[in-house]
């Protein structure tokens, strides 16, 4: 019974590490809504179908022979990193300008399009034709995310 109960205090106290520390990382990235939910959903997406085309269909734009390698999965891994580290950057501009979260909402919207363009290129490759509408929405998102221009003249 003993044994019982220290893997449950382990197990428990493991589960409220993570939890804080997933508490951390969105609160660093200015919070869970549904930005950065989509931004990391799209992240994943890219990144499992990159590894199936270099697996199952064998082109990879990111190796010499269209076949996977890790170490390009890796840079992956790591761009996508990049990409919430500048997330991150972004949130701390937002807070010294003031602007609320106008900096991070251009960001996470510039990479979800990007990411969606990927996706979207990922299942071409697959052999999957692509509605316009859906090139279309990422398109807009897109531009979105680019600063407008304010001037009255």
């Amino acid at each position: 019974m003993d044994k019982a109960n220290n893997a449950r205090m382990i197990y428990f106290s493991a589960l409220t590490g993570l939890s804080a520390i997933g508490a951390a990382i969105s609160s660093a990235l200015g919070g869970w809504d549904k930005f950065i939910q989509t931004l990391v959903i799209f992240m994943a997406i890219d990144y499992i179908l990159g590894i199936v085309i270099a697996l199952v269909w064998k082109k990879s734009q990111k190796s010499a022979d269209g076949s996977f390698e890790s170490k390009a999965s890796l840079k992956g891994l790591l761009r996508k990193g990049a990409m919430l580290l500048l997330v991150f950057i972004s949130v701390q501009l937002d807070l010294v300008l003031g602007d609320g979260q106008y900096i991070r909402t251009a960001v996470i919207l510039f990479f979800i399009a990007n990411e969606g363009f990927s996706i979207i290129e990922n299942l071409g490759i697959m052999g999957l034709p692509m509605p316009d509408v859906i090139k279309n929405a990422f398109a807009a998102i897109k531009k979105k995310s680019e600063p407008q221009d304010t001037k009255t003249e």
